[in-house]
């Protein structure tokens, strides 16, 4: 089966996470993705270490880049610039992340692109839009900060705190690849490419989701919650004999099959916790018969008894079990490629699984200026 972007190239002029990870996700997909660089520094993520990679690399440059081709270009040079304007003639799409209007003061605006280029999708990617936000420095934490999430995040009566991965970025990189690729389906259709704009405070407020219907739709204002859920219970985490245990339990139910495993079904007819309405009222009281049922045994033996019967439940596992946890369910989460010196780096996988298959022919992130020599003799001849 052909990948399905195959024969799509792609000018990746973005840097550091949201916009790298879409065009990563993009070349998982078959594209053609050329990253252009700046001389010797190149994306700032190559000196965000440690930790480091076999290869020397930063593992946080690897982490969005594989599969791409890397070219170093001086946009500030006449030549260099016109390399430029050549590989975007040759690309169906161009993604850049740059301070607002910097790319367009470098002679790359849209109105004279798509006029020279009818089909092509020129992808921003900014922190707050280009509008009155385009003076702001867009970086994840920040974004974090002011769009709320950190607001909802953390103990109840702890300090706000951010996610542990840049989640906006990721977010905003996601939302970036649905916006290419419905532009591309429109391509089709009319033959006309398309602009558009992501930014970090809008994915951000659109993943809220039911946080931010609470607030629009009942004038509430989400708080912190610490683990716990706050329109369901229980739905957090609780003590059991060695650890915590996370159970989400979304319906009466199952939490009458829950409190009947634990030994205590009685509670499943108590006014106090028969509806979840009635549950989450009386969540302090709820988590105290809880956590003295489950004190009988280990958390792992809880996940294992709860989720037999229905109920999901599971170990706070770290990055690593919780990989290995993905590998036991054969759902082969680590792939390695290769550089062209035989470098090899492994990543966690492209989390799509295509029926028939797709050709997997990934390379791995590449080194600085990699592709110079091919890249440069590809734009330079125009025969």
């Amino acid at each position: 089966m052909t990948a399905p972007l195959d024969g799509i190239v792609v000018a990746d002029f973005s840097r550091v996470l949201a916009g790298p990870l879409a065009t990563m996700t993009l070349a998982d997909l078959g594209a053609r993705v050329i990253k252009v660089e700046r001389p010797e520094s190149g994306d700032d993520t190559r000196s965000w270490g440690p930790p480091y990679a076999e290869s020397g690399m930063t593992t946080y440059f690897e982490s969005a880049n594989r599969g791409k081709e890397s070219v170093t270009l001086d946009l500030t040079t006449p030549a260099d610039r016109e390399r430029a304007h050549e590989l975007i003639a040759r690309s169906d799409v161009v993604i850049e992340n740059f301070r607002p209007g910097l790319f367009e003061k470098l002679g790359f605006d849209w109105a004279t692109l798509s006029a020279a280029h009818p089909g092509l999708i020129f992808v921003s990617v900014s922190g707050f839009g280009l509008g009155l936000g385009a003076s702001l420095p867009g970086y994840d934490f920040v974004a974090q900060a002011v769009g709320g999430l950190m607001h909802i995040t953390g103990e109840a009566e702890g300090g706000a705190m951010k996610a542990g991965v840049a989640l906006v970025d990721v977010l905003t990189g996601k939302d970036a690849v649905i916006g290419i690729l419905a532009a591309l389906r429109r391509r089709e259709l009319t033959g006309r490419g398309s602009k558009i704009e992501v930014n970090l405070l809008s994915s951000l407020q659109a993943a809220l989701v039911n946080q931010v219907s609470a607030h629009l739709g009942a004038g509430t204002e989400p708080g912190r919650l610490g683990n716990r859920h706050p329109s369901i219970a229980p739905y957090e985490s609780l003590r059991c004999a060695d650890a915590p245990i996370a159970v989400a339990c979304g319906n009466d139910a199952q939490f009458a099959k829950m409190v009947a495993e634990l030994g205590i079904p009685a509670l499943a007819d108590e006014e106090r916790f028969r509806r979840n309405s009635d549950r989450v009222s009386h969540r302090e009281a709820l988590v105290r018969e809880l956590e003295a049922a489950l004190a009988a045994d280990t958390a792992a033996n809880w996940a294992e008894r709860l989720n037999r019967i229905g109920v999901a439940a599971g170990v706070v596992n770290t990055i690593g079990e919780g990989i290995a946890l993905a590998d036991r369910l054969g759902l082969e989460p680590v792939r390695e490629s290769f550089g062209s010196d035989g470098r090899r780096s492994r990543q966690i996988r492209s989390p799509l699984t295509w029926s028939p298959e797709i050709p997997e022919t990934v390379s791995a992130p590449p080194r600085l200026g990699e592709h110079d020599e091919l890249v440069r003799a590809w734009l330079d001849d125009r025969g």
